[in-house]
């Protein structure tokens, strides 16, 4: 693929609901465009950017897939995103390296919950955009009504571009509102406008000029004075106008039948920004410093996404923003303060890579094998390095504990673990030292069982997802006192430890303390390490469900030895003993982590949140509206949120997210702690056997 100026560059996110049409849309744009020579189909997995085996598996977009197209002496730099919420790391990366937006909308469904929050992340940015009305040869659809739905959900400032001639069966086009044409047919022919449409197009283009106009102050004055404004001003004023964000056109077409497509394609290129029309900020010295793309510039790229393969190895995805990125060069990572040797650059079409000798400012590619480099860092000069701004993922919110199917499986698990992290910065891989489990955590159900399927494709290991165990402790509620003597004689040197200990509760959060005030040398100096150690054994399993024990302090003040048969290891089992001994005596209670939760979700659901809430031994701490928007604050026992990302998508109607840490540990009321001491008896019994 030849080179292009940076004028002549537009990177693009298609953005929206799952199953609005995207992968479909941009099919047919790579079609119009002669990329590929035949539509490839969602449904057969035949389609240039769902290339990925669980995206043919279940027929949708997983991972962001960069589509590069000619069109009009313009490259296209087109992001196909997934709509499913899980995956929305992959939007907010598409985003983040755009100048500009498409919104699809299923003109059948209308705008669903995926729709408003891509529109949120948009808004975000500023990220100037166009919406196109997909499907428009569905049954029941309703153009105007979808328009109306748009404009309360999201302003008047989307207006329609153009007005569709016929609907479903009867589908053939659409009025160009600014040429005041019809354009009808795959070919996009240029056609009489219907005389049952002339009035409605005229009011529509009526408000359109006037939007138009209140964006520019020379515009306004003469379109106030009563002149009419001449095409090449509303042409020029409309791009002013999405590019500022202050209008955004609404299109419309069918993807699947390739009608319309080609306007929007010319819409692409007429109306969205290059990258030298939108500034960036790179951090230099401590200070943010306001740049535009420019080849010429100090090398500044940003890293933006990873995916890695156990063939061709890790290829690394960036957006140069400033300067030129040459193969077989040698750059600076910003971030990690190390160099990193840069081999064969690519540019990248769906699981095609072309070689090409440098991409520069503006542009988009990817390079394989780097060492030190991950997702958000920024490759730069040593002489004048930079840090732009990365990829703002959100925190996980669902979580899975990953088990291995068998030893070898195991050996390679957290290797295999640590790439998938890697690839996907919206997982988090940690092990619980209390449950002993590798907890693999992200966004939803869907993401770990991609993840399961990918980890056994990419690596060979086959690993099973299970509801992670809850890490319960326990504590005393009462001071006591325990005693424990180890004795035993076998022949020859015999055995002997005493150990007497106080056990007193602390506060919540205090973990466990030893402290000694042994007089009169009942135990001698050099066995209280043995104790201290044989303490701390001993509170490793509760005596209630085996759980770690915390929140005490433990003193040693007493005992006795044996001038030949004591030794450190009878002190330590004296001192486990005694704990044992003490914590059943000191009335236990089972402790619970309680998590600290943050929910959005529209106000009418409010009601709703916070019965479920009550039903899970929630309790709400307070609540924040803004916009429409509820904010509720809440904690609740981690046993009984760990899958709340299913119950809110079923409350809201998938309109609410959230977020969860951990807070503290309470004690558990005596009905859930019976119930959870007899899974753990039963538990043990079954390993017994």
């Amino acid at each position: 693929m030849a080179q292009y100026g940076i004028e002549n560059i537009r990177n693009l996110a298609f953005v929206s609901h799952n199953g609005a049409g995207k992968t479909s849309l941009a099919e047919a744009i790579l079609f119009n465009a002669k990329v590929i020579n035949r539509l490839g189909k969602v449904s057969d997995g035949s389609t240039s950017s769902d290339y990925d085996p669980s995206e043919q598996k279940r027929s949708m977009s997983i991972s962001l897939s960069l589509l590069p197209y000619i069109w009009k002496d313009t490259k296209i730099n087109l992001m196909d995103t997934p709509g499913y919420p899980d995956f929305v790391g992959e939007v907010k990366s598409a985003i983040r390296v755009s100048e500009g937006a498409v919104v699809v909308v299923c003109c059948a469904s209308g705008v669903e919950v995926g729709t408003e929050m891509v529109w949120g992340y948009c808004e975000e940015v500023n990220l100037p955009r166009l919406i196109f009305l997909n499907k428009m040869d569905r049954e029941n659809v309703d153009f105007n009504k979808v328009v109306a739905q748009i404009q309360t959900k999201f302003g008047r400032k989307c207006l329609p571009l153009q007005l569709p001639i016929g609907a479903h069966t009867t589908y053939q086009g659409v009025i160009d509102l600014l040429k005041m044409k019809a354009f009808t047919g795959a070919e996009a022919k240029e056609a009489d406008i219907p005389a049952n449409l002339k009035a409605e197009a005229e009011a529509l283009r009526g408000k359109l000029t006037e939007a138009v106009a209140e964006a520019d102050d020379k515009l306004l004055e003469k379109y106030l004075g009563g002149e009419e404004l001449t095409q090449e001003e509303l042409t020029k004023g409309l791009r002013q106008a999405v590019v500022s964000g202050k209008v955004v056109p609404i299109l419309a077409g069918t993807g699947l039948q390739n009608v319309s497509v080609t306007l929007l394609m010319d819409a692409i290129v007429d109306l969205l920004p290059a990258p030298k029309e939108r500034k960036f900020g790179v951090l230099k010295e401590g200070q943010t410093v306001e740049l535009e793309a420019d080849p010429k510039a100090p090398l500044a790229a940003l890293v933006f996404k990873t995916t890695a393969d156990p063939y061709v190895g890790k290829l690394t995805y960036f957006r140069v923003y400033t300067g030129t990125l040459t193969s077989n060069s040698q750059v600076w990572n910003a971030n990690r303060g190390e160099p990193e040797r840069i081999g064969q650059l690519f540019l990248i079409r769906g699981k095609t890579q072309e070689p090409v000798p440098e991409i520069a400012a503006g542009d988009i590619g990817a390079v394989s094998k780097l060492s030190v480099t991950n997702t958000g860092d920024t490759l730069s000069t040593k002489e004048k390095p930079g840090k732009l701004t990365p990829v703002i993922f959100p925190p996980p919110s669902f979580s899975s504990a990953v088990y291995p199917k068998s030893k070898a499986d195991l050996d390679k698990l957290g290797s295999s673990l640590a790439k998938m992290a890697e690839e996907d910065p919206t997982l988090k891989v940690h092990r619980d030292m209390v449950t002993a489990e590798t907890i693999l955590s992200g966004l939803g159900e869907i993401q770990m069982a991609v993840a399961a399927e990918r980890i056994a494709r990419k690596f060979g290991v086959n690993v099973e997802m299970q509801t992670p165990k809850v890490p319960y402790k326990e504590t005393i509620t009462v001071q006591t006192n325990a005693e424990y003597k180890h004795k035993k004689q076998s022949g020859g040197h015999g055995q002997f430890g005493h150990v007497v200990l106080e056990l007193t509760p602390t506060a919540r959060g205090t973990g466990v303390e030893f402290a000694e005030r042994i007089v009169g040398g009942s135990i001698p100096r050099n066995f209280i390490p043995a104790v201290e150690k044989g303490v701390h054994e001993g509170v490793q399993e509760g005596v209630l469900g085996g759980f770690p024990v915390e929140d005490v302090k433990i003193t040693v003040y007493d005992g006795g030895f044996h001038p030949v048969d004591s030794s450190e290891i009878c002190f330590k089992i004296a001192g486990a003993g005694a704990v044992k001994k003490g914590l059943s005596e000191g009335k236990p209670v089972l402790l619970e982590p309680i998590v600290k939760m943050k929910i959005r979700a529209p106000e009418e659901y409010t009601g709703d949140i916070i019965s479920d809430m009550n039903t899970k031994r929630g309790q709400v701490l307070g609540m924040n509206p803004a916009g429409g928007i509820q904010e509720i604050d809440a904690q609740a026992p981690l046993a009984e949120v760990q899958r709340y990302a299913i119950a809110l998508k079923s409350i809201t109607q998938g309109k609410g997210t959230y977020s969860m840490e951990f807070s503290h540990y309470q004690e558990a009321p005596p009905m859930v702690t019976q119930k959870i001491v007899a899974a753990r008896q039963a538990e043990k019994e079954k390993e017994k056997a």
